[in-house]
C-alpha cells in the first residue's frame, strides 16, 4: 500500500484518458514534497479531473448522443459525478482524523464508472 498524493494518476473505467488527482494544500501533510491525499478528496472538479470521453450509456449525455446517433455509442466530454469519499482509505493513517488515500482505493462515479489509482504519485525504494 502506498499513500495517494498531489498528481497521482488515475482513471476511470468508462473514460478514454488517465486523469490526475489535484490535492489541495489544506491537509497540512506533504509527501515527497506533495500534499497528501484523504478519502474525503473527491470533489469532482476540484480534486477529481476528467477522464477525457465518457463512454457509459447511463450517463444521460452519452444517452441522449448515442440516440440520436440512430444507438451507435457516441462518447461524450466526462464530468465526473462523485458524491462519496473514496473507499476503503487507510485504516491506520490518518490526517486531520481522515483516512489517507491509499493506491489500492477507488471511487465510483454516479454514471456507474470505478475510478482507481494507476500510479500513487510517489515512488516506493526497496533497499536491499
Amino acid at each position: 500500500m502506498t499513500i495517494v498524493c498531489n498528481s497521482a494518476q488515475c482513471q476511470c473505467s468508462f473514460g478514454t484518458t488517465p486523469s490526475s488527482l489535484m490535492v489541495m494544500p489544506a491537509n497540512m501533510v506533504n509527501t515527497v514534497n506533495n500534499p497528501a491525499a484523504t478519502i474525503m478528496d473527491n470533489i469532482p472538479m476540484t480534486n477529481v479531473m476528467p477522464f477525457g470521453m465518457c463512454t457509459t450509456p447511463s450517463n444521460p449525455q452519452v444517452a441522449a448522443a448515442t440516440a440520436a446517433a440512430q444507438g451507435v455509442l457516441t462518447p461524450q466530454p466526462c464530468i465526473p459525478v462523485t458524491t462519496a469519499p473514496w473507499t476503503p482509505g487507510s485504516p491506520t493513517v490518518m490526517i486531520k482524523n481522515k483516512p489517507t488515500l491509499n493506491s489500492s482505493s477507488t471511487l465510483m462515479c454516479t454514471w456507474g464508472g470505478v475510478i482507481s489509482v494507476t500510479n500513487p504519485g510517489q515512488m516506493t525504494v526497496k533497499v536491499p
